[in-house]
């Protein structure tokens, strides 16, 4: 057990290591046979504001014979206290290191991460690399599981799909396996059996000579040709859990998280998201309700956050938003609907939300003109967006902020000085509502993030504008943005690039991450730690081009690192999309038109919903 007591007044935050928190479960290690810990790759703030932990953790903890335990990334300061005193990185319930667990399971929640992965299991004196290590297995899941090949030789297992369809079944497999005694092999054998989950030493991947990827085929009798992820068919029955951990400190998220459906249908061809969590599956009203009930007894949060990919596009959102506004004005409890598209928000939505709040409002056009946005299948109109500008004025709401992506494939400057054309529209509705060009009180923000190829989606055969070419887009945009009250923000090109790399690449990337911890790179999402520098001399260490997983486009007949990952949407559907895409061909939603994606194979022929 690591003591770190004596240490936490030279730590900023303390609170991130202490555990103990409200709603934390306790077991007795001693009383139970299998000791899990979920690991979040980055630091306790980000890691607890995860809904994926809070259901999983829950979930876990219910079985008798497991205990689940959380590991965060320790911040700079006590990574420094635990090297330097030779403490290893331990879980906040107990304290005992992550050494002592029979498996650590990593959430991917994003590809700047990975190195955190490696600096935690280096930390904890696990060994790196899957083949070298005994005892404990790591495993990962998440979106980036989705292409796990940059992973492959450092994650003994994968879980493709969602956690708490399948998380009791490995855990069954685990129990059997460990009172057999029976070699480490032969679990990973028994769990590659299960649908949904992927051990990758037991495929062999061979190469061509221009670098592309020649096969990928099984080595073992007990590994599929195709892993096919898992779903929740009905979120009614799935396990959400009642009660949470209330954290003693500020975190991103610091409140009730109610997920109201998942799955999208409105098929953005850049959006993996919208891909990978086929299809839409809603929650109903009465169980919400329900949820939220017992989450505000159960936690004295203030405020309640819809979750999902698209709120708006809830089918029962009036009959829900009416049943909460009254348990929530009573109590004064603020209600959050994020994730609000242009062409469906309206006068009764916005009515509600003046309600609650009346701080601002997000909507995310993602592209400058109708053409582009013609092309990634937005599916808005220039009107869409000015007749909920107007709406939202009107409504009394002061600040929009408006989310755009540069690097799109087939982006025009002209499409880049469109985004700042629409800025100045949304900002020229306030005028009209107020009768006056003083822009008092008025706040549009645009932010542009850098586009970047995703695996399993209409855009994964793209090639990704270079560091050059989006840092010259960004200043295009800059220069056109005139008026005072748009404030521009955008990401760093850079970081965008490496994203790329990790998002796209195979298993020869597992000792460029590897190479690039024991170089110092973590926390590459944060600026106080990101250097493109070092890892620029990694990729030169190494051998590898990053070049080859990011500027090069890939023809259709070239095998991807991901090819046996079956997320249910077929490749010719993928094709399809990315022809239209390159006509400028929009494609309706789910709901108005079936357009043969095969995600309705999860539910018995038809897309339930």
């Amino acid at each position: 057990m690591a003591d770190i007591r004596h240490f936490l007044s030279k730590v900023e935050k303390p609170a991130r290591y202490t555990g103990g928190e409200w709603g934390s479960v306790i077991k007795d290690p001693e009383k139970v046979d299998i000791r899990f810990a979920f690991c979040f790759p980055d630091i306790y703030d980000v890691g607890m504001s995860h809904l994926g932990m809070k259901i999983l953790y829950g979930l876990i903890n219910e079985r008798p014979d497991t205990y689940c335990e959380r590991v965060f990334a320790p911040w700079a300061d006590m990574e420094q206290i635990l090297r330097e005193n030779s403490l290893p990185l331990f879980a906040l319930e107990t304290g005992d290191s992550l050494k002592d667990f029979d498996i650590a399971g990593f959430t991917l929640q994003y590809e700047m991460s990975y190195t955190n992965i490696v600096n935690m299991l280096d930390l904890a004196g696990i060994p790196l690399l899957s083949r070298d290590r005994e005892g404990i297995f790591v495993c990962a899941g998440g979106p980036c599981a989705y292409n796990p090949e940059p992973l492959a030789d450092i994650i003994d297992f994968f879980i493709l799909g969602e956690g708490e369809e399948i998380i009791n079944e490995v855990l069954d497999v685990f129990a059997a396996w460990k009172r057999a005694n029976a070699p480490r092999k032969r679990f990973l054998e028994q769990i590659a059996e299960l649908e949904g989950v992927y051990v990758p030493s037991f495929y062999d991947v061979s190469y061509n000579e221009d670098g592309t990827i020649a096969s990928v085929s099984p080595n073992n009798p007990a590994a599929k040709e195709k892993i096919k992820k898992r779903i929740v068919k009905d979120l009614d029955k799935a396990y959400y859990p009642e009660k949470i951990i209330v954290p003693y400190t500020d975190i991103v998220h610091d409140r009730i998280m109610l997920e109201i459906f998942r799955g999208c249908s409105r098929g953005c061809r850049f959006c993996q998201a919208g891909i990978i969590y086929r299809p839409v599956r809603e929650k109903s009203p009465e169980k919400l309700l329900n949820l939220a009930d017992s989450l505000i007894k159960n936690t004295g949060y203030e405020e309640i956050s819809l979750v999902s990919l698209s709120s708006s596009d809830y089918t029962r959102l009036g009959c829900l938003t009416d049943g909460l506004l009254k348990v929530t004005e009573p109590k004064n409890i603020n209600l959050a609907l994020p994730s609000l598209r242009v062409d469906n928000f309206s006068m009764e939505l916005m009515e509600k939300m003046r309600r609650v709040r009346k701080s601002g409002l997000t909507f995310a056009p993602e592209a400058g003109t109708q053409r582009l946005r013609n092309v990634i299948n937005k599916n808005i109109t220039e009107e869409d967006i000015r007749s909920s500008a107007t709406l939202a004025f009107s409504g009394g709401f002061s600040g929009i902020k408006l989310y755009f992506m540069l690097g799109l494939p087939t982006e025009t400057d002209e499409d880049v000085i469109g985004i700042a054309n629409l800025a100045e529209m949304v900002a020229d509705c306030y005028f009209t509502i107020q009768k006056e060009k003083r822009a008092r009180g008025l706040s549009v923000t645009v932010s542009a993030s850098c586009f970047v190829p995703k695996p399993h989606t209409p855009f994964q055969w793209e090639a990704q504008d270079s560091i050059e070419v989006l840092e010259r887009k960004q200043k295009l945009l800059r220069d056109s943005i005139k008026h005072r009250a748009i404030r521009f923000n955008w990401h760093e090109a850079s970081v965008s690039y490496l994203e790329g790399v990790f998002s796209r690449g195979d298993r020869r990337l597992s000792k460029v991450i590897i190479a690039a911890q024991k170089k110092g790179c973590k926390f590459d999402s944060w600026h106080d730690f990101y250097s493109f520098d070092r890892w620029l001399e990694v990729f030169d260490e190494c051998g590898v081009v990053p070049d080859f997983y990011t500027t090069r486009a890939r023809s259709y007949d070239e095998i991807l690192p991901w090819d046996h990952i079956d997320v249910g949407v077929s490749r010719d559907f993928l094709m399809r999309e990315n022809e239209k895409a390159k006509k400028a061909v929009t494609t309706p939603q789910c709901r108005e038109q079936c357009s043969g994606c095969g995600a309705n194979s999860f539910g018995g022929g038809v897309c339930f919903e």
